[in-house]
């Protein structure tokens, strides 16, 4: 059985900033396109069986721009719902919430299209994703790419690993980078992570 290979979208003017970045629909910049290009040879020494993407701009941009082909849409890869938090930083919500964190806290109501997500509901979201990439596995030959964002691929990998979804905090990972999860001995390891080309 293949891995899963994950896909953090390239840079945009609100990661590079450190605005919480959910459903705003932003653009790669110029450095986000050039870090999507570089993954390309990453994901070709790889033989891959299925591609998804995030419905975000930022993510499927990076699809296309990586060489992925075929790839399918899913909103379970969204970013984490921030809420009220979206377009903040986090050195702006402690101001007034100096002990916030992200992992444990969740984030402060929005709107009512977008209330916000606790770590577990994130976390049920990753677990319905990844019943999906289980089933891509089981049916392509080959690894399973998912291009998504930041913290829910964070907490995906936790889930995967059988940590709780507040586990996510463990694995930092920066924009136009490759996680890839595999298996050893029937178990799921962490196989590489903040993958880019040179490193």
């Amino acid at each position: 059985m293949g891995d899963l290979l994950l896909v953090r979208h390239g840079e945009t003017a609100w990661s590079l900033s450190g605005q919480h970045t959910s459903w705003t629909d932003l653009p790669l910049t110029d450095n986000g396109r050039a870090q999507a290009r570089s993954l390309a040879p990453l994901l070709t020494s790889h033989r891959i069986g299925c591609a998804f993407s995030s419905p975000m701009k930022r993510a499927r941009e990076t699809a296309e721009l990586a060489g992925l082909e075929h790839v399918r849409v899913d909103s379970d890869l969204c970013e984490w719902d921030y809420g009220g938090y979206e377009g903040v930083t986090s050195s702006d919500i402690h101001r007034t919430r100096p002990d916030w964190f992200l992992f444990d806290d969740g984030v402060a109501p929005g709107p009512p299209e977008h209330p916000g997500e606790t770590p577990e509901q994130v976390g049920a979201r990753a677990d319905r994703m990844l019943t999906k990439a289980e089933a891509a596995l089981a049916d392509h030959e080959g690894s399973v790419v998912l291009v998504s964002h930041g913290h829910f691929l964070r907490v995906l990998t936790a889930r995967r690993l059988g940590l709780p979804p507040s586990a996510g905090a463990l694995f930092q990972l920066a924009t136009g980078t490759i996680g890839r999860l595999g298996t050893e001995h029937g178990r799921h390891v962490l196989a590489g992570w903040n993958v880019r080309p040179g490193s």
